[in-house]
């Protein structure tokens, strides 16, 4: 790393390691931000912090703890996906594989679904779009929506669009949906996976049970079943 390198990631060296800290500033080098600023999440397996541009707008930079993330776990979730069947199960690239799957997902789901715009990825880390005004966006579990049934039309909508794109979510719950301005927007598809995928039916379920339960404690009764039955038929139809 460079003496200018070091020098503005420094009061980092305590939160990631070296080879952390080299993709960092080769993402900041290449303009897609410029300094990382207040964090957002700090979790076990990544970090996400809120980062300013050059030009003053927010990006949200996602990073995964290289010696903390159960690639085990990532590894029996991503091997299954048609698109990653040639994964070696190495630690490192595991992880690198689960970023590159999360931009790739985002890249996809952009096309009909409010989600974060993913502009570029290296190694452990991932930028994207921030959203939000003023603040990052809350969660739903944050913010409990003014109109509960047209707010759970438009997720399950978008659940629809997005099997029709290829894809399940894989980790959809009121952790993962943000309240933007009343409009959900899905976030986190690190466990997004295709429909081709022989675990996508499991996962499909577990996304719309996920929403039922958080509906219903806000009194709105979301049939789970009936739309895992009807959007299970539309993927088996776009199989053939």
């Amino acid at each position: 790393m460079t003496n200018q390198a070091a020098e503005r990631f420094k009061i980092y060296k305590n939160v990631f390691d070296e080879f952390t800290l080299q993709t960092l500033f080769k993402l900041s080098s290449e303009d897609h931000f410029d300094e990382l600023l207040s964090p957002i999440m700090i979790g076990k397996e990544a970090n996400i912090f809120l980062a300013e541009t050059k030009d003053h707008s927010y990006v949200i930079v996602k990073i995964y703890r290289l010696a903390s993330c159960n690639f085990n776990k990532m590894y029996s979730y991503i091997r299954s996906d048609p698109r990653f069947m040639s994964l070696k199960n190495r630690k490192r690239l595991v992880i690198f594989r689960w970023v590159q799957r999360e931009y790739r997902n985002l890249l996809l789901a952009r096309e009909r679904l409010n989600v974060p715009t993913p502009i570029a990825f290296s190694n452990n880390v991932l930028v994207m779009e921030s959203i939000g005004d003023d603040r990052p966006a809350p969660q739903l579990k944050d913010q409990t929506p003014k109109d509960i049934k047209g707010f759970a039309s438009n997720i399950l909508k978008q659940v629809e669009d997005l099997a029709e794109l290829g894809l399940v979510h894989g980790d959809l719950s009121e952790f993962n949906i943000l309240n933007q301005n009343e409009k959900p927007y899905f976030i986190d598809f690190s466990q997004g996976t295709s429909t081709q995928d022989p675990n996508a039916e499991e996962y499909l379920k577990r996304d719309l049970e996920n929403l039922a339960r958080f509906f219903r404690k806000h009194k709105f009764e979301l049939d789970a079943n009936a739309h895992f039955e009807k959007i299970w038929k539309q993927i088996k139809r776009g199989r053939h």
